[in-house]
Order: C-alpha cells, then structure tokens, then sequence
C-alpha cells in the first residue's frame, strides 16, 4: 500500500511514524516543500518547543481551541495530552511542566524533538522528499482501484498513492489550498491568528520590557476578552493575554484592518468596588508618601506613574491630598484603560493561521475527506487554531495520531 504523506511538519511526521509503526509493509512517502522537515517545530516556544500542556488550568476547550473545539473533544478520546507526554517520554524524550501548565523537554532544546521525530522516520524507512511542493491532488479512477495522483516538484511529476494525507499548514493566503481544487473543498478563509498589537504614537511603548504578570484585555464593542500576563514592546503590547485575544477576535480584527480600541483592567479581574477600596487603604497606609512612591504591587514605577498622567494626577502629589474625584478618576484608569491599535505583529515563523479546509469536509471520527475517499487531513490546514501554551502542537499531535489510527484501521 502506497501512502503519501504531503508536509513535513508536526503532525504529517508524526502520523508517518505511527502508521508504519502499525502497517510497517506500507510504503510511505513524506513531501515537504521546504528544505528541511519540522523547521516551525524548531523555533517554536522561542526554540525551546512548548509541545504541549499539562490542561490543569483549562476551563474549557473553546477557552484554548477558539476554532475546531468539538473536533478535538471528540479526537482527544483517541489522542489526547497524557498520551502525547507519554509517547514522547518512551522515546526518551524527559519533559518538564512548568507552572503555567505549559510542557517543554528537560534539555529545553526544541532540536531535541526534531531530532527524535526525524530519527524515528529515518528507523520505520519512511522516505523523504524535501524541496519538493506538490501543486495538484487529484482523484483518478483506474481499472484496477481508485487511486489519487499528485503532481509534485517543478516539473509535475506524477505520483500515485492509494492514501493521501495532507499536513501542509497553515497557509497564510488563500493561494495555499490551490492544490485542493480539483478536489472542490469548501475553505475557511485564512487570516492571521496569534499576533501582538501595534500602538503608533501611544508613549506606554517608552515602557518597553514592563511586565505585568495579570491583566485583563478586551476589544471594545465586542465580546472577545482575555487574561494573563502582558508585556509592554517598543511597538505596542505582547504576552500571553495580548495572543490569546488575537487568538479570539482573529477574524474580527482583520475585518476592521487591525484597527481596534484595546480596554485593559490592569488590576487583572477586581472590579471597580474593590479597587476603590485598595487605593482607599494604600491612601491610609502611605498619607504622608508621594503617589509616585507608594503604588500596588502588581505594577512598576515606571507604569504606575504612566497610569497616574493617563489620570491626570501628578506623581509628587501626596495620598494624603488626594481628592475624591481623583481617586474616581485613577480607579477608571486602573480598571478602563483604552489604547488605540492599529496593525499587527506576526510571529514570522512561529505564525498561526486561523482558517483552512472547513471541518464540514471531513468525517469527524476519521478525518477522511467525505467526497474522496482515501484523502486524510491533519494539523493547521484544517479549520483548527488555538491559544499559545502548546495547545497548537497537541493539536497537531491530535489528528495526527487519529488519521493514523483510522488509515490502519481501514486496512
């Protein structure tokens, strides 16, 4: 049986490999466009590959898969995180969990998985072919049995293969499911996910490099929301909760051309009541103290002091002097900040794509093409993103394993 496997990334690798572990007389061909295999496998986490997490702190799927939530409630009964760690550690991978529930190998060196996942390929004698971009799938109906050809390389070389799994990614045009035409899928348009906000003009960018380790953020007018911790960049605003939002209101911001009002309650999740009442207390505790020097803990002087000009309070005023209508005023500021955003930064090769082959296409329980038989999907290509902490790879290790297991199955 002749299996083609088309991208070399995390999950057609690791779907390679548990196929063959399962069917080792299947030959099973890998194209990768690329130079290399698993190349966004290395410089994902920062290079250090957050490959999944531990979900200890995950309210709920549509909480962290924002698109793609009940396929992968469904899909983690064949695959889910526990079994990712495990498959990793008895290749001999040794995985930390770090306090944000997020899991990295011990040695912290992303190479370390490529390396496990290429050696694996090169062991089962699962060939492949790198710089190599296949153009075109088709179905063709032969006397014998229906087989699907791809058109691959420069000069449309002709493949066949009984089985075909597509784990190219995301592709951040449209122009990047071209090869699925003759195949006629409905498609989710692709636009950017993950990102950090750019603030033109705005002076909180002079405060580069602050952290603040819980903060809640919104896009204005809207229901998407996040948590988390944020960090304060030359060009805007990044950190967990500034992706998570991206993550959320992905589509949302590329219909507006990333144009938005950022609200930020920078005492994380306390509402108005409650901050009154700390600054009250600071107030009683510091009356004689400068505003400047006595401030909540979860803030810096540097931001602290922004947020008192953004109040329209001077710094060297004292708490003792404090009028009421300024506290009004601070607590507003503290809990409602607005920021203007206007366009976005991407994670280069870290990026995410939101959107892909419609899930409507597929069987659920397989990951099978509906309309063509022996046509398997896995991965970002799929209608199918999720929040930063390693959720992104366990989805790829998710399907991955699933169409595996159907392709074995079937046979």
């Amino acid at each position: 049986m002749r299996i083609a496997i088309i991208g070399a990334g995390a999950a057609g690798c690791f779907a390679a490999i548990n196929i063959k572990r399962k069917m080792a007389d299947a030959e099973i061909t890998v194209y990768e466009s690329g130079r290399k295999p698993l190349a966004k496998v290395a410089v994902t986490g920062g290079g250090r590959c957050n490959l999944t997490n531990s979900f200890e702190h995950v309210k709920s799927m549509p909480a962290v898969y924002p698109r793609g939530h009940r396929l992968m409630e469904r899909l983690f009964h064949t695959f889910d995180y526990k079994d990712a760690y495990r498959w990793f550690e008895d290749e001999g991978v040794k995985l930390v969990t770090q306090d944000d529930c997020c899991v990295f190998p011990q040695s912290q060196d992303a190479m370390e998985i490529v390396g496990t996942l290429t050696r694996l390929m090169r062991s089962h004698g699962i060939e492949l072919k790198t710089g190599c971009r296949v153009r075109r799938i088709e179905r063709t109906e032969n006397l014998d049995a229906n087989k699907i050809r791809i058109y691959a390389g420069n000069d449309d070389t002709i493949h066949e293969a009984d089985t075909v799994v597509v784990t190219t990614g995301g592709s951040p045009k449209a122009c990047g499911l071209d090869m699925l035409a003759p195949i006629r899928l409905k498609t989710e348009s692709p636009v950017p996910s993950l990102f950090s906000f750019c603030l033109p003009g705005d002076d909180i960018t002079a405060l580069t490099g602050t952290v603040v380790e819980d903060v809640s953020v919104a896009i204005t007018g809207t229901k998407h929301r996040a948590g988390g911790p944020l960090l304060i960049t030359h060009w805007g605003m990044s950190g967990p909760a500034i992706l998570r939002l991206s993550s959320y209101a992905a589509r949302t911001l590329n219909a507006t051309g990333y144009k938005a009002r950022l609200t930020i309650n920078w005492m994380g999740d306390m509402s108005e009541a409650e901050v009154h009442e700390e600054l009250y207390a600071m107030a009683a505790q510091n009356s004689q103290k400068h505003l400047s020097n006595a401030y909540p803990t979860r803030l810096n002087a540097r931001l602290w002091t922004h947020l008192l000009l953004r109040s329209g309070i001077k710094p060297d005023q004292r708490w003792g002097e404090l009028a009421r209508k300024s506290y009004n005023k601070l607590t507003d500021t503290l809990i409602n900040s607005i920021y203007d955003m206007d366009g976005e930064n991407k994670f280069k090769e870290e990026f995410v794509t939101c959107g892909g082959v419609a899930l409507s296409n597929i069987n659920p329980k397989t990951l099978e093409c509906k309309t063509c038989p022996g046509l398997y999907f896995a991965g970002e290509v799929l209608d199918i993103d999720a929040v930063t902490g390693g959720f992104n790879l366990q989805a790829a290790w998710t399907t991955g394993y699933a169409v595996a297991e159907a392709i074995t199955n079937k046979h």
